[in-house]
């Protein structure tokens, strides 16, 4: 019998292509001079198209713009608005000048907008004019006495937009060049909002280094290079559009397609088809409705070659079918979160369907993975399961304002604890097998649930209410809301309750189930059982089946 040591469940990413040192802005200036003539910009939707001298001098005419409203190094700059050239103008826009992004979902409405305008101390906000059935002028109306930094707002498309762009083309240009230079990879420069267990979202910080070697890592594995087109139909608001989309196409001098604001799948098709894409991004859920549409088999994919899958689980079938009917021999599976910029491990070319519905692939290049015991905190064999952590350059600054959270995830050695449960196996692939907390993971939308349990309790006659994830067949968990009501009070429907959250909540955050209990299952020490909620709760809504469906699939893909 062997005395030899366990093998720790640890891996790190060698890799012979050094990490990026220079600024985002830097890094597109080098780009756009060695591919000034490639497409670097496509939004199909309006037929408007950028080489890549035509955007460099576009970004610098907004960039430009921004210096001359007295938008400088560090201020907070909002972008509020669906997938259009616009928000990558501006994603590019403020890296050069130093002003930090701040990400604002599509779909947030009045109540999220005024916690993160104020949270961020937003002081320029850039937004759509309206979206599908927002109002985002009139939400902005709304919140905007009550969010005392913001004094500039600039609606896309308004004359506000043509005049900050014709500003930065009339001002002079030097001072770009001096912003540009008094600016370090290090520097914070985006911020992206993810939802927490404190009952509002936390604002993940990210530097230059962060984001654009994260987005250059994820495009080398992709094998991207000048002559790759990427259409990304996943959300620009969300790390899988602006780092692993738009920074994985701008560090290799490749073209980034926007088929349409948001995502659709017949256009997403048409984009591929008609700009000859050779890479195609999405959730599962997009891919599974992209291969559902009726004219499927007539539009001529035969460009693609690749592509990544993430956001979650990938069912075998899927998988097999993109690779199969789409031509996306070397599509990726992609993990990670926001935290991280987002992608720690991805699946490569060469691994086996097998390997690439099962795990979420190896960590990638620079960075390290270990999985620990969530007790003792110590490194655990492979095989074991436990929490998975990951270091190196992709590791958040912080988050935005709260130190005490940041500490409660990134540890001394600036180890970050996903709070994911993870096995790692012989060959370092990583497996995830569960969450150590109560997270929401619908449509590859991150869901805490205690923020939806805080708006709840604003309800007049909700006395305590609590939320937890049920299994669903599209979109892999919905909400449900058990709650507890007031003496006196009527019991809720799930109608009543949609229609008291719609307007105040994004539609993603609002239960499609209610179950109103006289009290909730509770441990000895007074908790609250949530794993026994859920139980029960596949029970009342008959998800037995559709449980063990999730179950089988977990393992695949997820960026959040």
């Amino acid at each position: 019998m062997s005395n030899a040591p366990a093998v720790p469940s640890y891996s790190s990413g060698i890799s012979e292509v050094p990490l990026l040192g220079d600024t985002i802005g830097d890094n597109l200036d080098r780009t756009a001079k060695a591919y000034p003539e490639r497409d670097a910009l496509v939004d199909h939707a309006t037929g408007r198209r950028w080489t890549y001298r035509e955007f460099v001098a576009d970004v610098d005419a907004l960039a430009v713009g921004l210096l001359a409203r007295g938008v400088e190094k560090g201020d907070r700059v909002g972008i509020w608005a669906p997938n259009c050239p616009e928000w990558t103008l501006t994603q590019y826009a403020t890296a050069k000048i130093g002003a930090i992004l701040v990400n604002i979902n599509p779909a947030y409405r009045s109540h999220e907008l005024e916690y993160v305008l104020t949270q961020a101390g937003i002081s320029m906000l850039i937004a759509a004019k309206e979206f599908k059935t927002s109002d985002y002028e009139g939400m902005i109306r709304e919140v905007r006495p009550r969010c005392g930094a913001l004094t500039d707002v600039v609606i896309i498309g308004g004359e506000h937009w043509s005049a900050l762009l014709d500003d930065g083309r009339k001002a002079d240009p030097a001072a770009l060049s001096r912003a540009q230079a008094a600016l370090g990879a290090d520097d914070p420069i985006n911020i992206q909002y993810t939802s927490g267990t404190t009952g509002f979202p936390k604002g993940a910080t990210l530097s230059h280094h962060n984001i654009l070697n994260n987005g250059f890592f994820v495009g080398e594995l992709c094998g991207y290079t000048e002559e790759d087109r990427i259409c990304i139909p996943v959300p620009f608001y969300h790390c899988f559009g602006m780092v692993m989309g738009n920074l994985a196409a701008t560090t290799h001098g490749a073209c980034m397609v926007i088929p349409a604001p948001s995502f659709d799948p017949k256009r997403t098709l048409e984009a591929v088809q008609a700009e000859r894409c050779t890479s195609l991004y999405g959730v599962p859920t997009m891919f599974i409705a992209e291969l559902a549409d009726p004219d499927f088999d007539g539009y001529d994919l035969a460009s693609l070659r690749t592509g990544i899958m993430a956001g979650s689980p990938c069912p075998v079938e899927v998988m097999k079918q993109v690779i199969e009917r789409m031509g996306m021999a070397e599509v990726a599976i992609c993990y990670g979160m926001t935290e991280t910029s987002p992608v720690s491990t991805q699946t490569r070319a060469d691994d086996s369907v097998e390997r690439r519905v099962s795990t979420v692939g190896r960590v990638g290049p620079h960075l390290e993975v270990k999985i620990v015991d969530p007790e003792t905190g110590l490194t655990v064999p492979r095989g074991t399961p436990g929490e998975l952590c990951t270091r190196g350059y992709s590791v958040m600054l912080g988050y935005w304002n709260q130190p005490e959270k940041t500490a409660e995830v990134i540890d001394a050695a600036r180890w970050m604890h996903t709070g994911d449960v993870a096995v790692m196996d012989d060959d370092g692939y990583v497996t995830i097998t569960g969450r150590i907390k109560d997270m929401v993971i619908r449509g590859g939308e991150n869901i805490y649930p205690r923020e939806i349990e805080e708006f709840l309790y604003t309800h007049p006659d909700i006395l305590d209410a609590q939320v937890i994830g049920v299994p669903d067949a599209k979109y892999g968990e919905e909400l449900m809301a058990w709650v507890r009501m007031r003496d006196g009070a009527e019991p809720i429907t799930a109608e009543a309750l949609r229609a008291f959250c719609t307007g105040r909540l994004a539609h993603f955050k609002i239960p499609r189930y209610v179950h109103v209990v006289e009290d909730f299952p509770m441990t000895v020490t007074g908790k609250i059982r949530k794993v026994e909620m859920r139980e029960k709760a596949v029970e009342l809504l008959d998800l037995a089946a559709t449980a063990g469906d999730a179950g089988a699939e977990a393992g695949g893909g997820e960026v959040r």
